[in-house]
């Protein structure tokens, strides 16, 4: 199953009016381990957030997150999605789409379903789907300091 997401995103015309600059069915779809495809809606460099221009980063090949900026990215986990124990230098705000799934920490789980929201912060985390059909997340990835803890720096990994 294809993941099918419509993007539109505004910008100006020459004379500072408002207008859609892009609407389209998001073709920058990737699988990167079985069970899982993600799509890159938009990203940012530097803060403040630029907003001139109508150059389109959703096709800029970057990591789970942007050292200083930010990333909003759709992602679909299907069921018996591939683990991948990770940890982000960033916070993230996720918006449960469809679908439900399990969060995994250290010595917890959570269960997430459609409607629900996580903000995640810094931690190593892994997402397993236990059902039947695929779970769709929307994350926001804000870049962030390393996390420390107990006296040592936690850098990202996985």
């Amino acid at each position: 199953m294809r993941l099918k997401i419509r993007r539109v995103v505004t910008g100006h015309d020459d004379q500072g009016r408002a207008k859609v600059l892009i609407d389209e069915e998001v073709k920058n779809v990737f699988s990167p381990r079985a069970g899982a495809q993600y799509t890159v809606i938009w990203s940012s460099e530097g803060f403040p957030v630029n907003n001139d221009g109508g150059a389109d980063p959703s096709n800029k090949k970057i990591g789970t997150a942007v050292a200083n900026g930010t990333v909003f990215r759709i992602v679909s986990f299907g069921p018996g999605v591939s683990p991948r124990n990770h940890r982000t230098d960033s916070v993230d705000y996720a918006v449960v789409m469809s679908g439900e799934i399990d969060m995994e920490l250290d010595d917890e789980t959570v269960h997430l379903k459609a409607g629900d929201v996580l903000v995640q912060r810094g931690t190593i985390h892994n997402w397993v789907n236990k059902g039947t059909t695929p779970c769709t997340i929307a994350f926001t990835l804000i870049a962030a300091k390393s996390v420390s803890a107990g006296g040592k720096a936690l850098a990202a990994e996985g």
